[in-house]
C-alpha cells in the first residue's frame, strides 16, 4: 500500500544487546483500540524476576517513529498472582537512555515500588495513547466517499526481555475493513481483529502488522486552545476558551454541494461533523458560543446536578483539511473551585479540553489570579511549561499576575485537576469599591464645574450657522445610511425565500416574497430622493457627495442582479431543474453578487468613519 517501515526495525531481533536484567514477561495481553482518532494501547504485563539480584525497574520500548506521537504514558501495578489479586497504584514512569541498545528505539522506565526479588512477580497495567497514528488512505477523498486509514504497529509484543506467553487484540469501529496483516494464529471476530497467542519470543521480536479499515469518527484537532481562567473574588471564575480547529482526517477534493449533505449526511459527508459536545462542570453558568462573525445560535445546552453539557455546532460541516475558530465562554461558582490550605489560597480545577472528541496540538492554560496575589506556584500532574505574566484589566494598577501553563500533544487523559497556589491579603479587596468612589466624586465635581461654565457659541456668528448646516448634511448623510441598510436586510430576505424554496420546494411563496420586497425597495427608492436633491444643493456636502451616489448606484445595481437571480431560480424550479444545473445557471450572477455586496459594504463602512 506504499507504506514502508523502518529498516532498522526488521532487523532488531537479530541486533546483540546486552541482557538489562533477569526479568521475562512470562504473560502478554494488548488490547488496542481504534475506534476513535486517538490510539489507545492496554497492554497487562506479568513480569517475574528469575534471576538472583532483585530488580527495582522494568523498561518499556518504542520504536523512535511511534514515540514522537506518544501522549500519555501510565503505568500501575497488581502484586500477586490473578487479576483480581491485590490493589493497583500508580508508578512512576520516566524516559532512559540504557547503554548499548538500539538507536531508534526510545526507553521507558517504570519504577516498581519495592525491588522485585528472585522468583517474585507482580502485574504491570500500562496505557499508552498516541495521537496522528491513523494516517488516512487515500489522503484525498470526495464528499461522497468514506474514510480509510492505516494504522501500523507490531504482532509481536516489541520489548528488551523474552516473552513467554501474548497477544494481541485490535479493537475497530465496526466491521468494515478493507485489509489488514495476517499472521500465525490470525482471526477476526466481529469489529476485533485477534493475534495469537504466541509463545516464547526473544528480546526485540517484532513482527510489523498494516490494518487498513473504514474510520468515520470525527478528526476534529485543535492546533491551539488558550483557555483562559480569571478568578474574581468576588464569588465567580471566568472560563474563555479560544479554538483554532481543524478537521484532520482525509482532504476533501472536488466541489461541495449543501443540497446533497443535507439530503444525506450520512452518504454525502460520513467523514465530516457537524458538532461537538463539551462537557462543563456542574453549575456552570452564562453560557456563550461565538466566532468572528458574532454569537453563533446553534448550541444546545442542558445540565444536572452532576454536569452540564454545551453541545456546538459551527456555521459549517467540517470536511477534511477544512477549518474554523471559535470561543466559548461560562462563569463557574468560586465556592466550587477556590479553597484555603496552610495559609494560601489554590484554585482546583480541571487542566484539558471539555470536548473528548478533541486532540489538541498545543494547550496554553492561563490562570489569571486577584491583582495583589503573591508567592504563585503550581502543581500538575505532569510535566508542563510553566511561566508568568501579567494582565492589565479594568480598575488595575499594577495589573494582575497570570499563571501560563503549556503542553502539547494533549488528550482527554490529560483532563485531570491541577492546583494553582496564592497568598491574597483580604484588605487588597477594598482597592476597587474605593477606585469606584473616587471615580464618581470626581465625575459629579467636574458635571458641578461644568453646570456653571458658560461655553456656548453666538447663535449669530458664522462658525455657529456653519454648524447648523453640517449637522443638517450628516443627518441626511445618515438617513441615507439608514436606508441602504434597511435595503440590504431586505435584499437578505429575497435570499433567505430561495434558501425556503430549495428547502420546501414552493414556488408561490417564493414569488411571493420577491414581489413584497419589490414593492418595499421601491418605497424606500423614493425616500432617497429628496435628500439627495438636499446633499446635491450644498456646497458643503460636495466632499461627500461623490461616495453617496456611487453607494446609491451600486445599491441599485445590486438589486438588479438579485431580482434576476430570483427569477432565474424561481422559473428553473418550475420547470423542475436539477440542483446542478441551477447552480450552473446562477453561478456568474452570484459572484458579481457577491462583490457588489462587498462595495456596498466598503462604502457604508466609509461613510460611517465620517
Amino acid at each position: 500500500m506504499g507504506f514502508r517501515f523502518d529498516l532498522f526495525i526488521v532487523l532488531i531481533a537479530i541486533l546483540s544487546v546486552p541482557v538489562l536484567s533477569d526479568l521475562i514477561l512470562s504473560k502478554v495481553d494488548r488490547r488496542i483500540d481504534l475506534t476513535s482518532q486517538v490510539v489507545r494501547i492496554t497492554s497487562t504485563l506479568k513480569v517475574e524476576n528469575s534471576g538472583n539480584d532483585p530488580v527495582s525497574e522494568v523498561l518499556l520500548a518504542f520504536p523512535e517513529h511511534q514515540e514522537k506521537n506518544l501522549a500519555y504514558l501510565t503505568a500501575s501495578f497488581r502484586e500477586g498472582k490473578g487479576k483480581g489479586k491485590g490493589s493497583t497504584s500508580s508508578l512512576p514512569v520516566e524516559v532512559v537512555h540504557p547503554q548499548g541498545m538500539p538507536p531508534a528505539l526510545v526507553f521507558y522506565s517504570v519504577s516498581l515500588p519495592k525491588g522485585l526479588g528472585k522468583g517474585e512477580s507482580l502485574t504491570l497495567d500500562v496505557l499508552v495513547v498516541f495521537t496522528h497514528s491513523l494516517k488516512p488512505f487515500p489522503k484525498e477523498i470526495t464528499q461522497a466517499d468514506f474514510q480509510l486509514v492505516v494504522f501500523q504497529d507490531s504482532g509481536h509484543y516489541l520489548s528488551p526481555y523474552e516473552v513467554k506467553f501474548q497477544s494481541l487484540s485490535v479493537k475497530l469501529p465496526d466491521a468494515r475493513i478493507e485489509s489488514y496483516t495476517r499472521l500465525e494464529n490470525t482471526k477476526t471476530v466481529g469489529s476485533e481483529i485477534k493475534y495469537g497467542p504466541y509463545e516464547n519470543h526473544p528480546p526485540f521480536s517484532y513482527s510489523p502488522i498494516v490494518v487498513h479499515f473504514e474510520q468515520n469518527q470525527p478528526f476534529a484537532v485543535a492546533e491551539q486552545l488558550v483557555r483562559e481562567i480569571e478568578i474574581s473574588h468576588w464569588g465567580n471564575v471566568q472560563v474563555t476558551e479560544h479554538y483554532k480547529l481543524i478537521h484532520a482526517g482525509a482532504q476533501s477534493k472536488g466541489e461541495f454541494s449543501r443540497l446533497d449533505y443535507q439530503a444525506r449526511p450520512h452518504v454525502r459527508g460520513a467523514s465530516a461533523f457537524r458538532h461537538l459536545v463539551a462537557k462543563l462542570p456542574p453549575r456552570a453558568h452564562s453560557v456563550y458560543f461565538r466566532d468572528e462573525i458574532g454569537n453563533i445560535s446553534t448550541s444546545h445546552l442542558w445540565g444536572d446536578l452532576k454536569k452540564t453539557e454545551l453541545e456546538i455546532e459551527p456555521r459549517y460541516p467540517m470536511f477534511g483539511g477544512w477549518r474554523t475558530s471559535f470561543f466559548i465562554g461560562y462563569g463557574l461558582p468560586l465556592q466550587d473551585f477556590l479553597f484555603e490550605s496552610g495559609g494560601k489560597r489554590f484554585l482546583n480545577i480541571t487542566f484539558g479540553c471539555p470536548m473528548n472528541e478533541v486532540v489538541i496540538d498545543n494547550l496554553i492554560v492561563k490562570v489569571v489570579l486577584p491583582e495583589g496575589s503573591r508567592d504563585i506556584s503550581v502543581s500538575a500532574p505532569f510535566a508542563v511549561k510553566q511561566w508568568q505574566e501579567t494582565k492589565l484589566s479594568h480598575l488595575d494598577i499594577v495589573g494582575r499576575p497570570v499563571a501560563v501553563l503549556e503542553k502539547t500533544n494533549v488528550v482527554p487523559e490529560h483532563n485531570q485537576h491541577f492546583q494553582v497556589y496564592y497568598k491574597f491579603n483580604n484588605i487588597s479587596l477594598l482597592r476597587e469599591p474605593l477606585m469606584l468612589i473616587s471615580g464618581f466624586f470626581f465625575l459629579f465635581v467636574t458635571c458641578i464645574v461644568y453646570m456653571h461654565v458658560d461655553m456656548s457659541i453666538s447663535k449669530s456668528s458664522a462658525s455657529y450657522v456653519m454648524k447648523l448646516l453640517w449637522e443638517e448634511i450628516q443627518a441626511a448623510i445618515q438617513q441615507v445610511h439608514d436606508i441602504i441598510s434597511r435595503c440590504l436586510s431586505i435584499h437578505d430576505k429575497l435570499e433567505a425565500s430561495l434558501r425556503d424554496l430549495s428547502r420546501t420546494g414552493d414556488v408561490q411563496a417564493c414569488k411571493a416574497a420577491r414581489k413584497a420586497s419589490d414593492g418595499q425597495l421601491k418605497e424606500l427608492s423614493k425616500e432617497l430622493r429628496p435628500l439627495l436633491a438636499f446633499l446635491q444643493s450644498s456646497p458643503q456636502a460636495a466632499q461627500i457627495l461623490p461616495k453617496v451616489e456611487e453607494l446609491v448606484a451600486k445599491e441599485r445595481e445590486l438589486q438588479e442582479k438579485l431580482m434576476l437571480k430570483h427569477t432565474t431560480v424561481a422559473d428553473s424550479y418550475e420547470k423542475k431543474s436539477g440542483g446542478k444545473e441551477i447552480e450552473n445557471r446562477i453561478a456568474s450572477q452570484q459572484q458579481k453578487i457577491v462583490a457588489l455586496r462587498q462595495e456596498v459594504d466598503d462604502l457604508l463602512d466609509y461613510i460611517d468613519e465620517i
